[in-house]
């Protein structure tokens, strides 16, 4: 699961570092990236751009919007088996632009937070999905995505049995968006990250409220 990240380098740094420009506002730094929060995303049919998309999935065939799940995850071992997200995989795919990643721990002393970071600290791509809703009534369109999960690596295993797709590098980042690779090569780009190019640490608990947007939240638990 990942249901909180970061996203602090500064938009210069993210627009060089994803060769794309941000459409208008941005949202960063983000220190507790929630779901409900416009975050910045790179979209497959926009490659260029950096745009602001809200967390949690709202498909474009949803009519009851107050009723529908609003998923912040999907599966990667799943995604070609449901519909809705086997043809996100095929038309709308995207990355969701972080530097680090949080997760509780379960322990006897309760959930103990910790912050996962590549071990350069550089920013990276979560793989994601994403779709658009239109609202009939009013004619706004709404566009919303999901960061997908799989098995976790040696260094989140003692942590949590998820974690999310982290893509390797510029080259997976390119495929990823790439409509001629096909599903099946979209699909093996979904693996678990290599452990030993990550590093974790125990956070405050802090981070447990979305109202600690601020860098002490990064800060190692004393």
């Amino acid at each position: 699961m990942c249901g909180r990240y970061t996203v602090t380098p500064p938009v210069a740094a993210l627009e060089a570092r994803f060769e794309a420009s941000f459409a208008g506002s941005s949202a960063v730094p983000t220190y507790n990236a929630a779901p409900s929060q416009q975050l910045p995303v790179i979209l497959n049919t926009e490659p260029g751009r950096i745009q602001l998309l809200q967390w949690g999935l709202l498909p474009g065939w949803v009519r009851d919007v107050q009723k529908a799940p609003r998923p912040i995850n999907a599966r990667a071992e799943t995604l070609s088996e449901k519909p809705s997200f086997r043809t996100l995989l095929q038309r709308r795919r995207a990355l969701v632009l972080a530097d680090s990643f949080y997760e509780w721990q379960a322990t006897t002393r309760g959930k103990v937070p910790h912050r996962i970071l590549l071990a350069s600290e550089e920013p990276f791509a979560f793989a994601g999905l994403w779709d658009e809703w239109l609202n009939r009534d009013t004619g706004e369109v709404h566009p919303t995505f999901t960061i997908i999960t799989t098995a976790p690596n040696s260094l989140m295993a003692p942590i949590h049995n998820r974690m999310p797709v982290l893509l390797p590098g510029r080259e997976a980042e390119l495929a990823w968006l790439d409509d001629g690779l096909g599903m099946a090569g979209h699909q093996e780009l979904l693996r678990p990250y290599a452990p030993d190019a990550m590093r974790e640490y125990v956070v405050s608990p802090l981070i447990n409220s979305p109202a600690h947007n601020e860098p002490a939240v990064l800060l190692p638990a004393a």
